[in-house]
């Protein structure tokens, strides 16, 4: 049921604050199907530009072929003040050396959760937003959030 009182936001606030949700140390979930069946599961990113988000994957993993049959994906985050964001995308993969050199290097995620890396293995997505959503304290409301 949604909020009766909820007024609509600044853009520029709004904005603000979904930025912060993805900045802070909340949970973030990757959707995608299979076949008719969606999927739903736990990941981290590795990089954020904005709203556009990059998130590894192991060629093995079931969601590298379900990304390949239908790159539509949808990301949320959720943080400890049970704020969300919801990240309507196209999944793509990237190719880019230094780019990958960046997210696989010494000191990074990948390198910490895995004892080496073979880059045959792994997959860089780039998740282009097409829409992104605000909730702020489960109002049963979202706001629309500007890409730019």
């Amino acid at each position: 049921m949604a909020n009766a009182e909820h007024q609509p936001q600044d853009p520029a606030q709004v904005r603000k604050q979904a930025l912060a949700v993805l900045r802070a140390d909340g949970v973030c979930f990757l959707a995608t199907t299979d076949g008719d069946q969606p999927r739903l599961r736990p990941i981290t990113h590795v990089k954020t530009e904005g709203f556009t988000v990059y998130v590894v994957n192991l060629r093995s993993h079931n969601k590298t072929q379900e990304i390949a049959n239908n790159p539509k994906v949808e990301l949320c985050y959720l943080d400890k003040q049970h704020r969300q964001v919801r990240i309507t995308g196209v999944a793509e993969v990237v190719t880019d050396s230094p780019l990958l050199q960046e997210v696989a290097g010494a000191n990074t995620l990948l390198q910490a959760c895995l004892e080496t890396i073979d880059r045959s293995q792994f997959v860089l997505y780039r998740v282009r937003p097409t829409q992104v959503r605000y909730m702020q304290d489960w109002a049963a409301d979202y706001n629309r959030v500007p890409l730019e």
